[in-house]
């Protein structure tokens, strides 16, 4: 579904401290940005922010910052961080295939993958946030040892997930086919997490390392 435009977005998002306007400009520099030498982790799809308004509060010692390329998404989000007070979390407005233009190799210790797009149709494959391209980004934007979380609500994106980390040569752990009957003992939740589990749907979960 297509979301209407709202006037005013644009205006508001590059008015706000926690958007950052030119994401290019800190390429290799973002500790530099937050002001000090915390580990950066990065929400892929930060959807309304709930997520990654909750992870900043738990973890002051990260810094946290979400990529969200709709508009008028990303405003709730930022409206959402905006009632809470933080100093290490930030949004850019950004098409995921341009990370390589706002991130050195090595600089983030951790991407969250959550309830991405499934893209299910084949000739959308070339989409889908763990399509093979978007994997070698990932692997060398990524610190050694650094992972990528992945949770989805769809089965046929998971075992697709599965697939191209395993072809790739990721190291797969913690892979789990139903968080409510095996999750992890620590899970925060998204906005669509808690929506499809009081529908009853099954979410699943995986964790690649970049060995």
């Amino acid at each position: 579904m297509r979301l209407r435009r709202k006037p005013g977005t644009i205006e508001y998002l590059m008015a706000s401290p926690l958007v950052v306007n030119e994401p290019e400009e800190w390429q290799g520099k973002w500790q530099e940005y937050f002001a000090n030498n915390n580990p950066l982790h990065v929400e892929l799809g930060a959807g309304k922010g709930k997520f990654i308004t909750t992870m900043t509060k738990l973890f002051k010692d990260i810094n946290y910052l979400g990529v969200e390329k709709v508009p008028e998404v990303l405003l709730k989000a930022v409206k959402k961080a905006e009632r809470i007070e933080v100093n290490s979390l930030a949004f850019l407005m950004l098409d995921i295939f341009n990370l390589p233009q706002v991130f050195s190799p090595g600089e983030v210790e951790r991407f969250y993958l959550n309830f991405s797009d499934p893209w299910p149709k084949n000739r959308h494959a070339k989409r889908r946030l763990t399509n093979p391209k978007l994997l070698d980004y990932y692997r060398t934007i990524l610190k050694p040892g650094g992972e990528i979380h992945l949770k989805t609500d769809n089965e046929q994106f998971f075992e697709y997930s599965l697939n191209q980390f395993a072809l790739k040569g990721w190291q797969l752990q913690n892979i789990c086919l139903d968080i409510a009957k095996r999750g992890p003992e620590f899970n925060v939740t998204t906005e669509y997490e808690e929506k499809f589990r009081a529908q009853g749907m099954k979410i699943f979960r995986l964790e690649a390392l970049n060995s």
